[in-house]
């Protein structure tokens, strides 16, 4: 450990205790307080430091454990670990009350988009639907890439995809609100939304989502059209809402 200035402070009001202990550890590794090697204090000493139970830092430490930020070891107590032994696309304490937004995003999209394809299905042109298949394309080569080259190019794209959607309805009613919700996606989720997208949205089965609801597209189905979209992102939510590491 560096410095000698208070490693931790005391929690007063948090909304989750184990949370908001395992985000101050993880800051001070971060910040470089505490370094790869470094054994962590006490349970005893974690608990009169942050003023909660010490069942609250055990289970804090089993938060970081879980993502790898650091390794128990019986006996001798918890030690942080190399960066490359971390988990590549954690979702840290303080992403889950942003995953659980993700969900209630993903809710909503699916009211709202597919009826948006229920009405692009007879009203978009031949020009939209061609620039739509193209995204389509871009995406599923994202995708066949990998989260690990190209996980930016797959979200990116398959936001577009279903802001085209939108727009091919004709109801600048829907254009709006998916334009709303992509915009709270950019500027308060993305960081969780891309890693969510990593661990769950790649693969063959899940392309084959999006194309179901581009077939009934081509095929002028709106009801078709309606029925792919809200499995998609009914199913999006539920992939989000089961996952293990889900709090």
């Amino acid at each position: 450990m560096t410095g000698s200035a208070p490693l931790f402070d005391r929690i007063d009001r948090p909304r989750r205790l184990p949370d908001e202990v395992a985000v101050s550890i993880l800051g001070a590794i971060e910040g470089g307080q505490l370094m790869p090697g470094d054994r962590l204090p006490t349970e005893a000493d974690l608990s009169k430091r942050f003023g909660v139970a010490r069942t609250v830092v055990r289970e804090a430490i089993s938060l970081l454990r879980y993502d790898g930020v650091v390794d128990s070891r019986r006996g001798v107590g918890a030690f942080v670990t190399e960066a490359s032994q971390r988990s590549a696309f954690r979702i840290s304490p303080a992403c889950f009350e942003k995953r659980k937004q993700i969900v209630q995003l993903l809710q909503l999209r699916t009211g709202v988009q597919a009826g948006a394809s229920a009405l692009a299905a007879s009203a978009r042109t031949a020009e939209q639907m061609a620039q739509i298949d193209t995204t389509y394309t871009r995406m599923a080569a994202a995708d066949a890439s990998g989260p690990g080259t190209a996980l930016e190019e797959r979200v990116d794209s398959e936001l577009l995809l279903y802001r085209q959607i939108a727009e091919a309805s004709h109801n600048p009613y829907y254009a709006e609100v998916v334009a709303m919700i992509e915009a709270n996606i950019q500027n308060n989720l993305r960081s969780a939304f891309l890693k969510n997208a990593a661990a769950s949205e790649f693969g063959p089965a899940i392309m084959e989502e999006h194309r179901a609801v581009l077939e009934a597209l081509h095929s002028g189905n709106g009801e078709a059209a309606r029925a792919a979209t809200r499995a998609r992102f009914e199913r999006a939510a539920e992939r989000l809402a089961a996952r293990a590491d889900f709090a």
